[in-house]
C-alpha cells in the first residue's frame, strides 16, 4: 500500500448501529466497507454476527467478511491482507467500520507481530526469567539508547520482549509504539448504557427468534470441529450448548446478553485508551440516517485517517 492511503473510520460498542450508518454513508460517498469485526471473517457464521445481508449492502461493496470457515484459524494478519486487497480494487477511500480494536490498530499502526522470530523472542525471555524486568530494560537501552525512554509501556515485559524482536530483527522500533505517536481522532457512536443494554437484550432475542439455533445446528453438521475462536464466539457457544442440552434457549439468550453487555464495555474501555475518541452521543431513537449525518460531519472537521504502509 501507498503510504499516502486514506480511510474514514468509525468505530464504537457492539449493538450501536455503527453498520447501518456506514452502510448509509457508503452508498452517498461511493465507498466500498471494510469490516473490522473479528466474527464477521467466518463464512455461515451470519445471524449471530449481525452480519448484513447480501439485500441490506446493496451495491456497496464489502470486505473483511465471509474470509473462512468456523473451521479455520483466523488472524489479524490475514484480515490486514484483505484490507490490502480492497484498496486495491475500491475506487474511493474506504469506510473501516467495527468494534474489533486490533483491526482498527492495524490499519493506523500497522501489525506488533510483523517481527516475531522464535529464537529471538526465547532468548529474551530466558533473560526475563533469569534477572526480570530490569535485565529487558537495560538490554533495549543498550541496543538502542533512545528506545526505552521512546516506549509507550516500557515496563510491559511483553512489550520490551518484542521491542528486542524487532530491533533484532528490522533494527528499530515500529513507530506506534512510541509515546509521541500519533493517535487517530476516530469517531465513536454512544448510547447511554441503559438503551445500550436494552438494545442488546432485543438484538440477542431477536437472533435466537431468527433460527441462531438451527443455523448453528447446520454449521456443526459441515464442520464437526470448530477453531476456538469460531467456538467462543458470543451466541455461537451458547447456541452449541443448548444443542448439547447443556442450556435451554432462554439460558442461552440471557448467557448470550450478558457475555455482550461484558465485550461492549471492553470495546469503549479499549477506545478510551487507544485512540482519540470522538464520541457521537446518539439516542435509541435517533433514526440512521440522523446518526449517518452526525458522523458524516466529524469526518469533514477531522479528515481521513492515515493508514500505515502495508
Amino acid at each position: 500500500m501507498s503510504p499516502r492511503l486514506h480511510a474514514w473510520l468509525l468505530a464504537g460498542a457492539t449493538a450501536t448501529g455503527k453498520t447501518a450508518a456506514a452502510q448509509l454513508l457508503a452508498e452517498r460517498l461511493g465507498c466500498a466497507i471494510l469490516s473490522a469485526d473479528a466474527m464477521l471473517v467466518y463464512r455461515g457464521m451470519d445471524i449471530g454476527t449481525a452480519k448484513p445481508t447480501p439485500a441490506e449492502r446493496g451495491r456497496v461493496a464489502y470486505f473483511g467478511i465471509d474470509l473462512v470457515t468456523p473451521a479455520e484459524p483466523f488472524s489479524t494478519g490475514l484480515w490486514l491482507a484483505d484490507a490490502v486487497r480492497a484498496r486495491a480494487v475500491a475506487p474511493a477511500p474506504l469506510i473501516a467500520v467495527g468494534g474489533t480494536g486490533l483491526y482498527l490498530k492495524a490499519l493506523t499502526h500497522g501489525l506488533d507481530g510483523e517481527a516475531a522470530d522464535p529464537e529471538s523472542r526465547a532468548r529474551w525471555q530466558a533473560l526475563h526469567d533469569r534477572e526480570g524486568l530490569s535485565a529487558l530494560q537495560r538490554a533495549l537501552a543498550s541496543r538502542d539508547p533512545a528506545a526505552l525512554a521512546a516506549l509507550a509501556d516500557p515496563s510491559n515485559p511483553r512489550r520490551l520482549i518484542r521491542a528486542l524482536e524487532h530491533l533484532d530483527a528490522r533494527g528499530c522500533l515500529p513507530d506506534g509504539w512510541r509515546r509521541d505517536s500519533p493517535r487517530p481522532h476516530v469517531p465513536a457512536l454512544r448510547l447511554p448504557r441503559a438503551q445500550l443494554h436494552a438494545r442488546i437484550a432485543r438484538r440477542i432475542a431477536a437472533m435466537f427468534k431468527a433460527g441462531l439455533v438451527d443455523e448453528v445446528r447446520a454449521l456443526r453438521d459441515a464442520y464437526p470441529v470448530w477453531s476456538p475462536t469460531a467456538a467462543r464466539a458470543i451466541g455461537y457457544a451458547e447456541a452449541l450448548a443448548v444443542l448439547d442440552g447443556a442450556l435451554t434457549p432462554a439460558q442461552a439468550a440471557e448467557r448470550a446478553a450478558a457475555r455482550t453487555r461484558q465485550l461492549a464495555k471492553r470495546q469503549e474501555t479499549w477506545l478510551r485508551h487507544q485512540t482519540n475518541t470522538v464520541w457521537i452521543d446518539i439516542d435509541d431513537r435517533d433514526p440512521p440516517e440522523a446518526v449517518a449525518e452526525r458522523v458524516l460531519d466529524i469526518w469533514r472537521q477531522y479528515g481521513p485517517t492515515p493508514l500505515v504502509p502495508f
